[in-house]
């Protein structure tokens, strides 16, 4: 039986996966609901902390079987499950808007499109990453970490699983995944692919749960390392409980990221450009562009360009082919949106909004600007999730810098400019772990992660897979730098 019939018939995800097989949950029915109409999409049983245990269990019995498994064989077994995700493309990105809310249309090419990338990536880098070094005396060697919980958020709930479980098992490593519970079910989904790959029993392992299920996966004696991803608050707990037993941690948390305009020479593409990052997804992106920072006298050319932008958004129906936002992931993460452009209207911030949703029922919010911004304000340092921009001032280059840094987050900003040479220089000072310049593309086989409060560690490229590895140093052969162990 694969989770697809389940989840299709019933609407009732009773089952787990571990060690290629479905065996049922133990804990209690958690109610799924669908972000469009705000009504009931299924339920899905939750991982009680024996049940994690038999996951993490089967894990580490694969371990010596994944490690032992060839490079090529791996990387083999990665494309066979980018193919099979080719395969079922619409039926997983219906699943995905059913239950997080993302514009079918868009779910194809960012939900389930980017998975692909993600596993090539972890392919193309494996080598590299995985090489022996050799020092003047010794070899370095690069052996897998052993098993991986990996706890993973709602807003790309098969694109954030895999950029973690790809390059865990490029490394040799085996994995346990907690899903959200707000979008438990693709990820089931996912979890009769990997089989039908042929990956080994045991190299993925799916657990369904909320916060206690996460927590009784960081407390197994038998996980070495804890990828995580989340908010910044729920990110401080996982690494205070890791702590008690030394597991490693990766952490990808929140985000505030500042998009710089120096000059007016691509105001209007930079305006554009950040609008689409903050709105995407409903806003909900941890690395989405949400502060615009611009010259004060180029404020009211702001506001026009993004009155015109904010007309053509239509926020509604996931389903209808017309729709350009869909509605927030929840009830919750609504009143957390409303909440802060509550705090906007009480300041006497300028608002601009788009039309109303054309759909009710769910859990939809407009797009909105907010125009002139105190740059020290909740609205422009705390992470909304959501489709609100902050607008803010300033007057010099060197308060633009100040601005950009402001806050508790680090993890990406872009900076625009005519003069390259300047932007380059602005780009150095601001305090995230990736800075773009005007449209540089997003390279994902680079490092990616945060300052400060925005996360430790890096994913994807060579770092990211040396996440999921261990250093060994041996003596080369007598005879200097050349030889063998």
């Amino acid at each position: 039986m694969t989770a697809t019939a389940e989840l299709t018939g019933g609407k009732r995800a009773t089952l787990f996966h571990a060690g290629g097989r479905w065996v049922p949950a133990h804990g209690e029915a958690l109610d799924v609901m669908n972000p469009a109409t705000g009504r009931l999409l299924g339920r899905v049983v939750a991982a009680t902390a024996q049940d994690v245990g038999q996951a993490v269990e089967q894990a580490r019995a694969a371990a010596p079987v994944c490690a032992a498994l060839p490079l090529a064989e791996r990387q083999r077994l990665l494309l066979r499950l980018r193919d099979l995700l080719a395969r079922d493309t619409q039926q997983l990105a219906r699943l995905i808007t059913a239950e997080m809310g993302m514009p079918l249309r868009q779910s194809v090419e960012a939900q389930v499109g980017w998975c692909a990338e993600v596993i090539e990536d972890a392919v193309a880098m494996a080598p590299d990453a995985l090489a022996d070094e050799r020092t003047q005396q010794s070899v370095v060697r690069h052996p897998p970490v052993g098993v991986v919980a990996c706890i993973t958020p709602w807003n790309f709930p098969l694109h954030q699983i895999l950029g973690r479980v790809a390059e865990a098992f490029a490394a040799g490593c085996p994995s346990v995944v907690k899903a959200s519970e707000l979008a438990p079910f693709s990820p089931l989904a996912l979890a009769g692919l990997v089989a039908e790959a042929g990956w080994p029993p045991g190299a993925f392992n799916l657990v369904s749960g909320g916060p206690d299920t996460g927590a009784a996966l960081v407390a197994h004696p038998a996980v070495d390392l804890i990828a995580f991803t989340g908010s910044t608050q729920r990110g401080r707990t996982v690494a205070r409980e890791a702590g008690g037993s030394l597991k490693r941690v990766l952490l990808e948390l929140g985000g505030k990221s500042p998009s710089v305009v120096l000059d007016e020479t691509h105001l209007e593409q930079a305006v554009r450009a950040t609008l689409e990052s903050c709105f995407f997804n409903s806003g909900q992106i941890c690395s989405a562009l949400t502060r615009l920072l611009v010259p004060r006298r180029l404020m009211d050319d702001v506001a026009q360009i993004a009155e015109d932008v904010l007309r053509g958004e239509r926020t509604g129906d996931p389903l209808d082919p017309e729709t350009v936002r869909g509605p927030l992931v929840s009830a919750a993460q609504l009143d957390r949106v409303r909440g802060y452009l509550g705090l906007a209207r009480a300041a006497g911030t300028r608002m601009l909004g788009a039309p109303p949703p054309a759909a009710g029922g769910g859990y939809y919010v407009r797009p909105t600007v907010c125009l002139g911004t105190d740059p020290w304000s909740r609205l422009a340092t705390e992470e909304i999730f959501g489709p609100v921009l902050s607008v803010v001032p300033y007057e010099t280059t060197e308060q633009a810098v100040t601005f950009a840094n402001a806050g508790h987050y680090g993890l990406s900003a872009r900076v625009w400019s005519a003069d390259r040479d300047r932007a380059l220089a602005v780009a150095t000072g601001i305090r995230a772990g990736q800075v773009g310049i005007n449209d540089s593309p997003f390279d994902g086989r680079a490092p990616f992660g945060g300052f400060k409060h925005s996360g430790t560690g890096r994913a994807h490229g060579v770092a990211g897979i040396r996440t999921f590895t261990e250093d060994q140093v041996l003596p080369l052969a007598p005879g200097g730098g050349k030889g063998t162990p």
